[in-house]
């Protein structure tokens, strides 16, 4: 099935199969590091691999597909000492977390940096957050350029 014709579905825990079940309990054991491998995974879950290969990519907890998002800014920056690090200290003020950073070399004075942000924890404070940045000394401009 390619991506223009997967369908997804909420369905109730208690008529999931076994399988599927032992899936999450093994990803989760895996995110929160009490296991570090497949392997010592499905063993403490007791699934095999090939189900859990089957079913890795397929479920998801609901709380994790709804509360990602993921913001790209873009900003103009004055070439100034320390002006990268007020913008991310403000942005991990406001629960964002810094994804990636990519920042061109400074002409005239200038650098632009586009920032990817998880702004899960945020909440409705993503407006706030554009319009803090624009706010801020040495920012020129600020923007959302994609959201995700």
């Amino acid at each position: 099935m390619d991506n223009k014709t997967q369908r997804y579905y909420l369905v109730r825990e208690d008529i999931l199969p076994e399988a599927v079940l032992k899936t999450i309990q093994a990803k989760e054991l895996l995110a929160r590091g009490e296991v570090h491998t497949i392997h010592e995974a499905v063993e403490k879950v007791e699934l095999s691999r090939s189900a859990f290969y089957k079913y890795k990519d397929g479920i998801f907890p609901l709380t994790k597909l709804s509360t990602e998002r993921i913001v790209t800014v873009s900003m103009d920056l004055e070439h100034r000492s320390g002006m990268l690090s007020n913008v991310l200290s403000m942005i991990a003020s406001m629960e964002g977390n810094v994804l990636t950073i990519h920042q061109t070399i400074p002409l005239q004075g200038m650098a632009n940096v586009v920032i990817s942000v998880d702004t899960s924890r945020m909440g409705d404070q993503i407006t706030a957050m554009i319009d803090t940045l624009r706010r801020s000394d040495g920012v020129r401009r600020a923007s959302v350029i994609g959201e995700g």
